[in-house]
């Protein structure tokens, strides 16, 4: 072998082991940078796991306060209802109670005119037709105390058409007149209305 090639095969060996040498601290190296990476990736891990707790954390208190405020507020709302109840059953119960106060009272009066009307009864020196004059009185003074109240009564009277809406037919009978049959012959009863409402039905007998 002659020189040339001699030092051909020492700068080839010297080339590979430099290229060796290299690769041995490349592959060494590796290891460490791995561990760090998997260490910095698990403490990240850990802070993102440990801030999702916290967020977690106070979402669950903020739940727990508004839950809270409802129920108070629940509770609030009950006991206010409660209250109404009790409070407007009394008062429906009191307003059964004295319903007719109003016209206990207005007819107050007219129970004192007919009181002093029994006692001069019971004088013999009293005028029959001042006694009279003075039922009549009353008798008009009590029918203007209802009508003030509410009451009023229905007309009826011979020739008018029969209305079941107003009338109780309590009889037929052969009709007088040939311009009567079908129609109120004769009325016996009067009826009365409070206000629009039908309280008592006029019984009438009617001609057929």
């Amino acid at each position: 072998m002659n020189k040339e090639n001699i030092e051909e095969n020492e700068v080839k060996d010297t080339k590979e082991s430099t290229q060796n040498g290299a690769n041995e601290a490349s592959m060494g190296e590796k290891p460490e940078n791995v561990d760090a990476i998997k260490e910095e990736v698990e403490n990240k891990s850990e802070e993102k796991e440990s801030e999702e707790g916290d967020a977690s954390n106070k979402e669950l208190e903020r739940l727990k306060d508004e839950l809270a405020e409802s129920k108070d507020k629940y509770l609030r709302l009950y006991s206010e209802f409660e209250n109404f109840r009790r409070r407007t059953a009394k008062e429906k119960l009191d307003m059964v109670q004295t319903a007719n106060e109003d016209l206990m009272t207005a007819l107050i009066p007219v129970i004192d005119d007919f009181e002093r009307a029994e006692k001069s009864f019971e004088d013999k020196s009293t005028d029959l037709g001042a006694v009279k004059e003075g039922v009549q009185l009353i008798h008009n003074k009590f029918k203007k105390v209802l009508e003030q109240k509410g009451l009023k009564a229905m007309e009826g009277k011979e020739g008018m058409d029969f209305d079941s809406e107003f009338h109780e037919a309590i009889t037929q009978i052969p009709a007088p007149k040939k311009n009567l049959k079908g129609k109120v012959v004769d009325v016996v009863e009067k009826g009365y209305m409070l206000k629009d409402k039908v309280i008592r039905y006029a019984k009438v007998v009617i001609g057929n």
